[in-house]
Formats: structure tokens, sequence, C-alpha cells
């Protein structure tokens, strides 16, 4: 039987949900354990800095197949460069939001990690959350995944195989010029998400990886949810007719609107992995690797 250790190192979060999400992933035959300080609250985090540490440090070295984050919110900046990675093969995090610094930092070290729905999307019962969370279940129990949706009329059409990184773009940007950047090599595919940022906000971290070189170096890219913010009508263009312009003096492939971010339809994705990217006129396919 696989074990999954759930841990909380950002947000603290509503002891119920994770109480739902453990019935749900034991339903899925998995072995559950939560860790010591998962369920409290100090402030607007789970527990305190060394005692998020340490639940995420033990778990890195526990015998758990798979390590869920309970939520995002914020928390990651102020431990990650305390985190202890083991010299065997780690158990594999899932999460998204601030967990996107977790993701950069397997990165690093040739870890795959998730992107993928947390605690509340698991403890919830509505059709868009059953979808993405049997689509990680599937991913889970080893199954390759595949995605094919129709073509969106700011695609740039191509194809692309490369390493999947990114998540979420506000954390991928307060990381930059930091040992724990999201670690781009030539080729690979990026994909990002956001939430409840200004238009003017995402222009301007979206011009970072410009400058940065992050957009001239990638093979690939994948758009997913931006939400929980108002278009900017002082602003020439819509957030995606923005994303598009930056990215027009590269001749790769693009793909917008993909299903995953902070909404309810948050479909998994498999991080420091290889995958294919296909996009053409009449659909956008991504092939995923396996766990």
């Amino acid at each position: 039987m696989k074990k999954i250790q759930i841990i909380a190192p950002s947000g603290g979060i509503d002891p119920s949900l994770v109480q739902a999400a453990t019935h749900r992933l034991q339903s899925w035959g998995f072995e559950v354990h939560i860790s010591p300080h998962a369920l409290g609250q100090y402030g607007r985090f789970s527990a305190s800095p060394a005692n998020r540490l340490a639940d995420l440090n033990a778990a890195l070295h526990s015998d758990a197949d798979y390590i869920l984050c309970a939520r995002g919110g914020y928390g990651l900046a102020q431990i990650i460069d305390q985190i202890e990675i083991p010299q065997k093969d780690a158990p594999i995090i899932i999460g998204f939001s601030d967990i996107t610094a977790l993701h950069c930092l397997m990165g690093h070290v040739g870890r795959k990690s998730i992107h993928g729905a947390m605690c509340k999307a698991l403890a919830a019962d509505t059709e868009a959350d059953n979808r993405s969370t049997e689509a990680l279940r599937q991913l889970l129990l080893g199954a390759p995944l595949h995605y094919q949706l129709p073509f969106h009329p700011l695609n740039r059409q191509g194809e692309a195989q490369g390493y999947l990184r990114g998540g979420n773009l506000s954390i991928l940007y307060s990381l930059q010029g930091s040992p724990f950047a999201c670690p781009i090599s030539k080729g690979d595919i990026l994909f990002i998400e956001d939430v409840g940022e200004h238009p003017y906000a995402i222009d301007r971290m979206m011009h970072n990886l410009r400058l940065s070189g992050i957009l001239s170096k990638i093979g690939g890219l994948i758009v997913g949810q931006f939400s929980d913010f108002e278009e900017d009508q002082r602003m020439p263009y819509s957030v995606y007719e923005g994303i598009r312009k930056i990215v027009e003096p590269y001749d790769y492939p693009v793909w917008f609107d993909f299903p995953s971010g902070h909404t309810d339809l948050n479909m998994p994705l498999l991080l420091n992995a290889p995958c294919q990217l296909q996009i053409s006129a009449s659909d956008s396919q991504l092939a995923l690797a396996r766990v």
C-alpha cells in the first residue's frame, strides 16, 4: 500500500478539510499520515517556521511515496533555504500556489513533483473537482496523462519536447535572482498560472521573465488559469493578449487557457519531468510522463 504524508508548509487550513481529504485518499487505497503541525494555526500560518520546517524535513526523509501539501497561501519563503533534501529518492510533492517554491527546489535536485489539487479540492464533491481529483488519482497510481483540448484563438502552433517546469507566476517571480529560482534549461516547457493579481502586475512579472532570459530559453509555454481579477480598462490589451504580445518575438508553441490553476477545474501536471506539447490548428495536446 502506497503512503501519503500530509503537511502544511505554508498557510493554515481548516482541519475538517484535511480529514475529508484523508478519507478520500484512503478510499483510493492509500495509507495516509498527518504531520504533527499540519492542523495547527499560527497567525496566517499552520505553525511557526521551525515547526513547519520540521514537518517538511521529516516528511522528505520518511518512507512515504507522496507528500501532499494541505494548502498554499504563504510561508515557504521563510524556510526554503533550510530544507534538507535526502540523498536517496524523496517522496513526490503534490500541491500548487505557494508550493511552487518546492517544485522549483525539486527541479534543482532532479526530482519530479506534481502541480495539482490539495486538501480543499480533495474534500469537495463538485463535478469540476471530481474531474481534477480523478486525474490526480490516475497519475498517483502510475497512469500517464494526456490532455487534448480545442484550439484557443491566441495559441501559437508548433511542437516541443522538454522538461515541464513552473507553477504560480508570482512565486516564480519572487524567487528570481535567488538560488531557488525555477531551474529553466534550454528547451524546457514553462507552465504559468496566478490568482488575484492586477493585470499590470502580471505584465510586470512576464517582462521579468523576458528581461532575465527565461522566455528566450524555453521551448514552449503553457498559460493556465489567471483567476479572481478584473481586466484593467487602462491596459491596451487583456491579460492573455498581453502575454501573447510579450512572447511574440519567439517561435515556440504557446497554449492558452490550460485548465490548471486556482480554479475548481485544476488538472494535475507532472513537473520536472519530460513532456510533449503539440498545438495544431484544430487542437492542443500535452502528453505527460508517469510518476
